[in-house]
């Protein structure tokens, strides 16, 4: 079991996340080095968290302090360059979210890897707790069934003041509102529990914040093995929760949560005249450890000890951020996307908003609050 390098890149708040959550993997990561543009921020990072080294750029960290994980917790649209970055100099990634704010950008990580050897991997944590995993194992099983119907809801409240920041609210900085930003935990975890989906048909709106994206989003959505789901993205919703729910065949599986979860946020059902062996099957899988970036960060390692891809990789991250830009793509013209068919040549494969097609629906519908320059 190797002890690895570790560096972070950014130093806003979702970076103290990963350097305290780093702290708790047992030895098995070394904080190496930080690296942020504001100099003072920098520092109060770097002393706070006992950080050996810092640095003013990418380039001169991936060549002094040579980790072995880059962490990248900067705002969403550098992402994808960073990325590029790192892989190219051989280090490996871990991404928060989104990884990118295209597909287009996205698919540029296939080269990259193969070139410098290293892998990529992004930052979707929900995935990775005990009750996750045994959920995933018995959905679609003989002890639960198929799974038949299912909801997937983010929940949260943002106030106007979360919108200071001058690239938050903007597609060409965040690449959406609450479906790119928000609710992309929750349901790259119904993706997780459910596999590939095939079809979505939604709806966005910007109801009441001062934003160029949208801040809600309805989907309805079809996955491969048949089952429907219903899913709202929204920053509106003053009672914040979190909630998935799946109805299979035999059995209910719920979660409900807001920014993580413990085996005590999930909820087991049984079918009348299933009872036991619906409790018998749950019971017997591990259920200790709930959900969280450390869990994540010990998954990867154990996954780079043993030469394995990594958890959350490219692939599995597309997809997720395919269904994104299937959401704002239905939204947006208003009919029904398949899965595949955002390709190169698609206008919303080089953007969630299709070429400013977002933009001008989102400002002939909004209800009470007018647009933001959309630029930064």
């Amino acid at each position: 079991m190797r002890t690895y390098r570790v560096a972070i890149v950014g130093t806003g708040g979702i970076a103290a996340v990963h350097a305290d959550n780093l702290a708790r993997t047992d030895g098995r990561a070394q904080l190496v080095a930080a690296c942020d543009v504001d100099q003072g921020r920098l520092d109060a990072f770097a002393g706070k968290h006992g950080i050996p080294a810092t640095y003013l750029t990418l380039a001169d960290l991936l060549t002094e302090a040579k980790p072995d994980i880059v962490h990248l917790c900067t705002p969403p649209m550098l992402h994808i360059d960073q990325a590029l970055q790192c892989l190219a100099a051989g280090v490996n990634v871990l991404s928060e979210k989104p990884p990118a704010l295209s597909l287009a950008d996205f698919d540029r990580l296939e080269s990259a890897q193969t070139q410098g050897g290293a892998q990529f991997s992004c930052v979707f944590q929900h995935r990775f707790g005990d009750a996750s995993t045994a959920a995933q194992q018995l959905i679609g099983g003989t002890d639960f069934g198929r799974p038949l119907v299912a909801r997937c809801d983010t929940l949260w409240y943002r106030p106007d003041s979360y919108w200071d920041l001058p690239w938050r609210g903007t597609w060409n900085a965040e690449g959406g509102g609450p479906t790119m930003g928000h609710g992309i935990h929750q349901f790259d975890l119904l993706l997780h529990l459910l596999g590939p989906w095939e079809e979505v048909t939604a709806v966005a709106a910007r109801q009441a914040r001062a934003t160029s994206t949208e801040d809600l989003s309805a989907a309805l959505v079809r996955f491969g093995n048949g089952a429907v789901a219903t899913m709202i993205n929204s920053l509106l919703s003053p009672r914040e929760t979190s909630d998935i729910r799946i109805d299979c065949e035999f059995a209910t599986v719920e979660l409900s949560h807001l920014y993580g979860y413990s085996t005590d946020n999930w909820t087991i059902t049984a079918a009348p005249g299933h009872e036991d062996q619906v409790t018998r099957a749950w019971n017997s899988k591990p259920l200790e450890r709930g959900s969280g970036h450390a869990a994540q960060f010990l998954a990867m390692y154990d996954a780079l000890d043993a030469g394995r891809p990594l958890p959350g990789d490219a692939a599995s991250a597309r997809q997720t951020l395919e269904l994104a830009a299937a959401i704002y793509a239905s939204a947006f013209t208003g009919r029904a996307v398949r899965r595949g068919e955002i390709v190169s040549g698609h206008p919303f494969y080089g953007g969630m908003d299709g070429d400013g097609l977002g933009a001008k629906v989102l400002d002939s519908t909004a209800l009470n609050r007018p647009a933001v320059d959309a630029a930064v």
